[in-house]
């Protein structure tokens, strides 16, 4: 998907708050300290690739170092290129000032949820992107759900993700991080 299909993409869903959780999840991704330090790992059967490449393209291009991710894989295999030999070893060695990034369309595993929980003790920021694992959601500290009904598909939701997290443009000010920080803990408002 191209930047221009993406631009689209959010027009047409702007009225629904797409645009919105998909803003705020990349620019959580941004808060990541150091290059490197942005781990995003999927499941065994799926490995966010695609994620991870759009990701490392709007660091580049936005001048972003410290969004530059690290694919992290199940299995990788001897021999390939360094960045895509980063094995489940990485999550464990995770620290305060780097963000362990989950996207796990289905259910995450058992010890993907144990590599995570211990990230988020010593001190990782944890996020997913997930089709409605509440487990994965309960050690998040921010997550995004994409369910089958919702008006976007789970790949699109990556698209909005990486491109939210590469604007340079638009920073929220105190009155947007005072509405998230209330939405949070309060709940969303819901108008009669």
């Amino acid at each position: 998907m191209d930047a221009r299909s993406v631009a689209l993409l959010r027009e047409i869903l702007d009225s629904t708050g797409w645009v919105e959780h998909t803003r705020r999840l990349g620019l959580a991704l941004r808060a990541t300290r150091s290059p490197g330090g942005l781990l995003v790992v999927g499941t065994p059967e799926e490995e966010p690739w695609h994620l991870t490449a759009h990701l490392g393209d709007e660091a580049r291009l936005a001048g972003l170092p410290q969004l530059a991710p690290t694919l992290v894989r199940w299995a990788p295999v001897p021999g390939s290129p360094a960045h895509l030999r980063v094995g489940l070893e990485r999550i464990e060695q995770a620290r305060r000032g780097e963000t362990l990034f989950v996207v796990a369309e289905e259910q995450a595993p058992g010890p993907l949820l144990e590599r995570v929980s211990d990230a988020r003790r010593t001190g990782a920021t944890v996020l997913a992107l997930d089709g409605g694992d509440p487990e994965l959601e309960g050690l998040a500290h921010d997550a995004l759900t994409v369910p089958g009904q919702a008006p976007i598909s789970f790949d699109g939701a990556q698209h909005l993700i990486s491109m939210a997290a590469g604007e340079t443009d638009r920073r929220p000010g105190l009155r947007d991080r005072l509405a998230r920080l209330l939405e949070r803990v309060s709940g969303p408002h819901v108008t009669d």
